[in-house]
């Protein structure tokens, strides 16, 4: 089996998050770079295939040289080889028109992308990528088994969970329950120095034109100071959450 997993390279979650002095782009000084969460599970869901099936698992993302440390670390974790599509992503229907005119043609049985990325929270690069390969797209997928070209799917929907069938090749948008915490793969030394020596090829980009531009992005407003009532003094309280917190 031939499995392509897409990666995103994100902002740690406890990472303090700082934006230019214009405020149109995120400031990546001093901050930490990770893989997706959701794409972990992905990947760790890809090479549990690859081990009880056979095949390879190729690791892909579109970005500049900053983003190779991340693929480094998902070829340590168990990736066969890494691509890094030569670019700065700046629209999700851009990344998918990339991505998809890489995969279109070799072979993939199956592409692993995680539900969104937590940084833009989007959503929107799965779908886009299985409708422009015209393959099947099984999204929020919590779920998966595969016997030959046949897969069995499980995804969550509001209130409760659906079961799919589906033939390969296919896209999944993957998230937590694809596989569990617990199972989630640590790069060990061993793999850290394999890494070193996996492909990792650089690939020109098509010439996708963005179709969106962000103008401006700013931090929410910081939370205001508690402010104590003293618990006799209904009146007071009725009024300020009447007139200045506006919730009755």
């Amino acid at each position: 089996m031939k499995i392509l997993v897409c990666i995103s390279h994100v902002p740690d979650t406890t990472a303090k998050i700082q934006f230019t002095a214009n405020g149109a782009a995120l400031d990546p000084a001093g901050v930490q770079f990770v893989i997706n969460p959701y794409d972990e599970f992905g990947l760790t869901k890809a090479l549990q295939l690859k081990e009880s099936q056979g095949g390879t698992v190729t690791v892909v993302t579109y970005g500049d040289a900053s983003v190779e440390a991340t693929l480094r670390k998902a070829l340590a974790i168990g990736a066969d080889d890494a691509v890094r599509l030569d670019g700065v992503p700046t629209d999700a229907l851009q990344v998918a028109s990339e991505l998809a005119t890489y995969a279109d043609g070799q072979g993939y049985d199956l592409i692993i992308c995680g539900q969104e990325s937590i940084d833009y929270n989007g959503g929107i690069v799965p779908g886009a990528l299985a409708a422009k390969l015209d393959v099947p797209f099984v999204n929020a997928c919590i779920g998966l088994e595969i016997s030959g070209s046949n897969a069995t799917l499980l995804r969550e929907m509001d209130g409760g969970k659906e079961e799919l069938t589906a033939t390969l090749p296919m896209v999944i948008g993957g998230k937590k329950g694809l596989v569990e915490e617990s199972e989630l793969r640590i790069p060990n030394m061993r793999g850290i120095m394999t890494a070193r020596t996996k492909p990792l090829a650089v690939t020109a980009l098509a010439g996708a034109a963005a179709t969106t531009s962000a103008l401006s992005f700013a931090k929410p407003a910081p939370k205001a100071a508690v402010q104590l009532i003293d618990a006799s003094n209904l009146d007071e309280l009725v009024r300020r959450l009447h007139e200045e917190a506006k919730v009755i």
